[in-house]
């Protein structure tokens, strides 16, 4: 009897860790492959993501990789204009950026500190019908001293719509008709003076895109102290920004 019961518990033990090993391995492949899960840092795309929202990033949308790789096993499509996407950093490919897709390889882009022009044309630009909305969701410190700002509507030549802010009365940053290089993208922030973007360091190899943003599935103003730092407070989770889609 001992000798069976042994067995038994032998059995018992090694069909859990293998129903254990199966389910890591399945969700390291809806991370490699499908979704993944990212926190917004900082204030780069205010207003559209607030600094604490949690998104789901599609990583199938451009194609699949290679596990552990940053090639391609299949390349379905690239980023348009208007996406929000997630990608390694060029200049710390350990380091993960998101920000809005605005020129794609062969636009020539120009940015003049208020206006979006590419290729020769201006991006129309419309009063955001949501405004009252976001200058009552931001935060003076994540604006920078947010009584200087004003939002609009912008709509590249894709027609994704989705608000930006410039600050009035600062030293715009600006970029003078240059062209997009093959297999490359032009990003910016949609908080444009408060954007670590293309801007500054250049243009977004293809090769180190993660995905597209879809939508907001937690959202908090502050986070837990001390070593629970990266968990949402529960006394200031953002209801209204459950399942909101990146625009």
């Amino acid at each position: 009897m001992a000798s069976k019961n042994s067995t038994d518990k032998r059995g018992t033990w090694g069909s859990g860790m293998g129903s254990l090993v199966l389910a890591v391995l399945v969700a390291l492949a809806i991370r490699w492959a499908l979704i993944e899960a990212y926190v917004i840092p900082s204030g780069s795309m205010l207003p559209t993501l607030l600094i604490q929202d949690h998104i789901f990033v599609n990583k199938l949308i451009y194609g699949i990789r290679v596990p552990f790789s940053k090639e391609w096993l299949f390349k379905f499509r690239l980023p348009e204009k208007g996406e929000v996407i997630v990608f390694k950093y060029p200049e710390d490919e350990s380091t993960f950026f998101i920000k809005r897709v605005v020129g794609t390889p062969g636009d020539r882009i120009s940015w003049d500190g208020t206006q979006l022009t590419v290729n020769g044309e201006r991006v129309p630009t419309q009063p955001n019908p949501e405004k009252d909305y976001f200058m009552s969701i931001l935060k003076d410190d994540e604006m920078s001293g947010g009584k200087d700002f004003y939002e609009v509507l912008q709509e590249d030549l894709n027609s994704h719509k989705h608000p930006i802010l410039v600050k009035k009365e600062t030293m715009h940053v600006q970029w003078d008709n240059q062209e997009v290089p093959k297999d490359s993208l032009f990003v910016m922030g949609d908080n444009r003076d408060n954007s670590n973007d293309s801007r500054f360091w250049g243009y977004v190899p293809v090769n180190n895109i993660l995905g597209r943003a879809m939508f907001v599935w937690l959202s908090c103003d502050s986070t837990l102290p001390g070593p629970l730092s990266f968990v949402c407070n529960p006394l200031s989770i953002r209801l209204k920004r459950f399942f909101h889609q990146v625009q």
